[in-house]
């Protein structure tokens, strides 16, 4: 299903609080761009409603009754593919549920405020109106019915880093953002144990991103945790940036560690990637690989051209296999990129470029 051009964005809202429904409602009408066709307290009336309107974009609550939200969403992607961006609650059960959604298809998600929910939302309302755009314009991913840790078998996993002194010299780099859960997955799932240690910033709140590295670690072969100040940072592990704080990359005499700053947003974001970035071509250089995926808007694009003007080499995801062409499109079109490949190969290339910088350092 695609939108027609110059068409409003055609929205339907599912959520069981009847303040919520009315606060997004009122969100949304504000924007000249999107407009409301439906709202439904539950998913058995949003069935009926989304099968009357047709929408666009759908926002589903997590938690919900008459229907888990999970299952409604795994039946709506299997039977009739729809943006959908979850709206879910600062919570470690709502988190967990939030990120299982993101895995069977849905585009992104919002979270309600802890306090003073009306408020609260009508500040988020342009993040909300500008996750609604992305998500109308988002390449949908077809559901497995199998498990994620069926379809993850070892052979997924590529060969061991051929020279032990590259895995412990060099840094791999990510930023992400919308479709970036899933898509970081793909690439940490296909590395090896003792692959160079690996420092990702995805945008997602605090709470979000202890279950999200709790989630990868149970998957990948490598060790993957939400940043600490101070971690050194090892081969065959990966340090998340915390929900609440912007991670930099810094050094404590011979050794590399993870640095945490509560230092304002950049591009409206902690943690940013472009701090990572800047961070990474300031202390690591060319021992860097950067690496930058799916998300909306262009944080992480000026830090990736830092990085390679410091002798970093530079991957993007390429626009077919982003959800959203948005972070990739702008570090490309700024000359960052060295490389840009379908999301299945990033892992791969990554690899193969150490290899290329192990034998040159075998060389030499």
């Amino acid at each position: 299903m695609s939108q027609a051009p110059g068409a409003k964005i055609r929205v339907v809202i599912v959520d069981d609080s009847a303040l919520i429904r009315s606060v997004l409602k009122e969100i949304l009408a504000q924007a000249p761009d999107i407009e409301v066709v439906g709202v439904a307290p539950d998913p058995l009336v949003a069935r009926e409603i989304i099968r009357a309107t047709n929408p666009d974009v759908i926002t589903l609550d997590v938690e919900m009754p008459k229907m888990d939200g999970l299952e409604f969403l795994d039946k709506l992607m299997r039977l009739r593919p729809t943006p959908v961006i979850m709206i879910s609650s600062l919570t470690e059960r709502s988190s967990d549920v939030t990120l299982k959604a993101l895995e069977l298809g849905a585009v992104d998600f919002v979270t309600k405020p802890k306090l003073d929910i009306a408020s609260g939302m009508q500040e988020y309302g342009e993040m909300i109106v500008d996750k609604i755009r992305a998500a109308a314009k988002a390449k949908l991913k077809k559901t497995s019915p199998l498990h994620v840790a069926e379809r993850l078998s070892a052979d997924a996993v590529l060969p061991a880093v051929a020279n032990r002194i590259t895995s412990t010299e060099k840094l791999i780099i990510i930023g992400a953002s919308t479709g970036g859960t899933e898509a970081i997955k793909e690439v940490l799932i296909r590395m090896p144990a003792d692959c160079p240690g690996i420092l990702v910033t995805q945008h997602m709140p605090e709470s979000f991103t202890r279950s999200f590295a709790s989630r990868l670690d149970s998957l990948c072969r490598i060790s993957v945790k939400e940043a600490e100040q101070g971690d050194r940072i090892l081969p065959g592990h990966a340090y998340i940036a915390p929900g609440h704080s912007h991670l930099l990359l810094a050094r404590s005499g011979a050794n590399y560690v993870c640095e945490l700053s509560d230092g304002p947003p950049v591009n409206r974001h902690r943690p940013s990637v472009d701090v990572l970035f800047r961070s990474a071509a300031n202390r690591a250089g060319a021992n860097a690989i950067g690496v930058i995926l799916t998300g909306m808007g262009k944080d992480g694009a000026m830090g990736m051209l830092e990085m390679k003007h410091a002798g970093a080499y530079n991957i993007s995801q390429d626009e077919a296999s982003c959800v959203v062409y948005g972070m990739p499109k702008e570090a490309v079109a700024m000359g960052g990129v060295d490389e840009t490949v379908p999301l299945l190969e990033v892992a791969q290339r990554i690899l193969a470029h150490l290899a290329t910088m192990g034998a040159r350092a075998i060389r030499v």
